[in-house]
């Protein structure tokens, strides 16, 4: 059986529920699913390079985004097999599962898969637009731009988001900047950056604030199944 270290949180979860046994490392991020039981390799950004080694996977897999490249080449010189996804769509998304789970050996779509590709592609065009800004940092603010995942996820939900061409993926913007574009909502997630009821609407006095699920948003996996309804919830209960 091939053995895996993940890199990706999102990715470790979408390889344990299809591929039990073959998880051989993860992040001390990846926490999903409940009850993991791997070696702990530390963080997305700042791996233990040796401790990975010493694991001997067959392969690791890692995103564009999340992880470093300079790390991903140590890995390479080590003799070790990287799959380096990128995913900045929702279609894309399921495009790269598909490999990855193919790369870990699963012999065919698991029934998860299936289910959330038809769950977004069953999503009814949005009756309105809202327009919103939304941050997944502060200290200092950083907010959602060009070109991403979690973007394009709201995008179908009916949010386009304010920064959206941006040249920069996740620019830094100050906070007078992203209240003075006038959004009708801003949309704040539970990660990076963990906001808060107490922690993130107060900086955007007279604007809703929509306090979401930042693994329905930003993670690619089994939570895709559930994140349309999820996320729509949360951002109805944000406008009433």
């Amino acid at each position: 059986m091939t053995r895996v270290v993940s890199l990706v949180p999102s990715l470790t979860e979408a390889v344990a529920v299809t591929r039990p046994g073959v998880l051989a490392g993860a992040t001390d991020w990846c926490t999903h699913p409940a009850g993991l039981d791997v070696p702990r390799i530390g963080g997305t950004k700042n791996p233990r390079l040796d401790r990975i080694v010493s694991l001997a996977p067959d392969l690791v897999i890692a995103n564009e985004e999340e992880n470093r490249a300079a790390d991903l080449d140590t890995l390479r010189a080590a003799g070790i097999e990287v799959l380096v996804t990128e995913v900045r769509s929702v279609p894309q998304a399921f495009t790269e599962l598909d490999r990855v789970l193919t790369a870990c050996g699963a012999p065919g779509r698991p029934g998860w898969l299936d289910a959330a590709q038809q769950t977004w592609a069953a999503l009814p065009e949005p009756v309105e637009r809202t327009t919103a800004v939304v941050p997944v940092w502060r200290r200092p603010w950083m907010v959602l731009g060009r070109d991403t995942f979690a973007g394009d996820v709201l995008a179908r939900l009916g949010v386009d988001h304010r920064y959206a061409g941006h040249p920069d993926r996740y620019p830094r913007v100050p906070v007078t900047e992203l209240r003075a574009a006038a959004p009708d909502l801003v949309v704040l997630p539970d990660e990076p950056y963990r906001f808060t009821a107490d922690d993130g609407p107060e900086a955007f006095p007279g604007l809703p604030c929509a306090l979401v699920s930042g693994r329905h948003l930003t993670w690619y996996g089994p939570s895709l199944t559930r994140a349309p309804r999820i996320l729509a919830e949360a951002l109805r209960a944000a406008r009433r």
